[in-house]
């Protein structure tokens, strides 16, 4: 710990931000290409619909998952400072609550969809056609959410451990056991939407089972059952420090149902399968940028904390500048080549029709993401959490629900998709600012 608090306060912010993004990185990308794989298997050996179907569900699924997220991230900030401050018993205490509270709400969330899943369904856009492989899709990767939300919380708790290495292990466990179960399902089988469900269901069960077994026989956190009893104030305080990241995804699901709704009134089946492939791709395309954020938070926590404001606008400048090359690069790929990575997806004549001109306007703004990005994750890193939530959740809270849900009114479809870039340069600007006037502040205090 002291050698990595000697290098992030003196060794250079350029090796510094590779040594920290390309792990990250790794990370996201493994994530995204299970995502992206998934979808194109789904899109050409059962078809188009199901992209639909996957656009329905998966809002759904993760929002209850990511759950086991939050915890896990507002947990793990306790579970940390217990740590370092030899305080192992309020640890395992931490840690027994984050199980607790995780498998709770996450079961809790599951009976729901198991006795109003047509409704929840309808409520995220299940319409027309789209109805019957959703359901086919929704329930048996319903019962396995649990071991996800209780993987993602678990893999927080492991980093908190400095053990990532095996957080790493869990996410390529999940990855490339949803890809091998998939072709063994969909393709050998011929299971179609219930085969690529199952194959959901089972990586998340494998990447819970490997958590568990490092739990049991790596971890230095060895639950009792003593350890199992409830505190309010130790659940408080990791309710409190989860509140931002529910906060974020539950705007993001939000966003689902707005989007899924108006893509189906403007445009059908067809549209919500468009938009499937676009989704896929923002998540996969910009995992560099992403790698680069997560990469730029120690560094600038730490020495904003030792009130290093010369290395802290230098770790801002040189991530926002090579987030940003890479954000271009991302964006001319996309300009060159939305065609033909269409045609990886699905072989449907009028979705390869009609997506790449819709990619194309939803990337449009992706140049200048990395002020966004870099600029509220310096808020984080900051601890200024009002500030750091606001900004996250500009551009899809403040922004782009609202034109969502007023452009297509005059323009149509193409309303939806020229929204993406409208809130991205909106919410660019306002983090801009934000940022500008905190570098101005931190030249004032030298």
């Amino acid at each position: 710990m002291e050698l990595s608090s000697r290098e992030l306060a003196k060794k250079d912010i350029k090796s510094l931000l590779i040594k920290q993004s390309v792990p990250a990185s790794i990370g996201i990308l493994f994530m995204t290409v299970n995502i992206l794989i998934d979808t194109i298997f789904v899109g050409r050996w059962i078809g188009s619909l199901a992209i639909a179907a996957l656009s329905v569900v998966m809002p759904i699924t993760f929002f209850i998952s990511s759950l086991g997220m939050a915890i896990g991230t507002g947990g793990s900030s306790v579970l940390s400072r217990a740590l370092g401050a030899k305080n192992k018993d309020k640890a395992l205490a931490t840690f027994a609550h984050q199980i607790m509270m995780t498998f709770g709400v996450s079961s809790v969330f599951v009976a729901a969809g198991l006795f109003f899943g047509d409704e929840i369904l309808f409520i995220f856009g299940s319409n027309g056609d789209i109805t019957a492989p959703a359901k086919e899709f929704f329930f048996p990767i319903l019962l396995a959410v649990p071991f996800q939300a209780m993987s993602m919380m678990g893999n927080n708790v492991i980093r908190a451990e400095d053990k990532s290495r095996h957080s790493m292990i869990s996410m390529i466990i999940s990855a490339s056991s949803n890809i091998i179960l998939d072709i063994l399902f969909i393709k050998i089988l011929g299971l179609g939407v219930m085969g690529a469900a199952l194959a959901t269901a089972a990586s998340f069960f494998l990447s819970f089972a490997y958590i568990f077994w490092f739990f049991v026989y790596k971890s230095e956190l060895r639950l009792k059952w003593s350890h199992f009893t409830w505190k309010k104030e130790i659940a408080g305080e990791i309710t409190s420090l989860s509140f931002v990241t529910f906060a974020r995804q539950g705007v993001i699901s939000v966003l689902a149902v707005i989007l899924n709704h108006t893509l189906f009134a403007q445009g059908g089946e067809h549209a919500i399968t468009v938009y499937g492939i676009i989704s896929r791709m923002l998540m996969f395309a910009l995992f560099p940028v992403l790698g680069i954020t997560q990469g730029f938070l120690p560094i600038a926590g730490y020495n904003y904390g030792a009130k290093n404001h010369e290395r802290v606008r230098e770790s801002v400048f040189l991530s926002i500048k090579y987030a940003g090359g890479l954000a271009i690069l991302i964006f001319i790929v996309i300009l060159v080549f939305a065609k033909p990575i269409t045609a990886v997806f699905t072989t449907d004549p009028d979705v390869i029709r009609d997506t790449p001109g819709a990619l194309r306007w939803v990337f449009a703004a992706s140049p200048i993401i990395a002020v966004q990005l870099i600029g509220a994750a310096y808020f984080q890193a900051a601890g200024m959490a009002k500030k750091a939530l606001m900004l996250t959740l500009s551009k899809q809270g403040f922004f782009l629900i609202p034109l969502v849900l007023i452009l297509p009114q005059f323009f149509g479809i193409f309303g939806v998709w020229v929204a993406f870039p409208i809130a991205d340069v909106l919410s660019t600007i306002v983090t801009g600012v934000f940022l500008k006037t905190a570098m101005a502040e931190h030249v004032n205090e030298e």
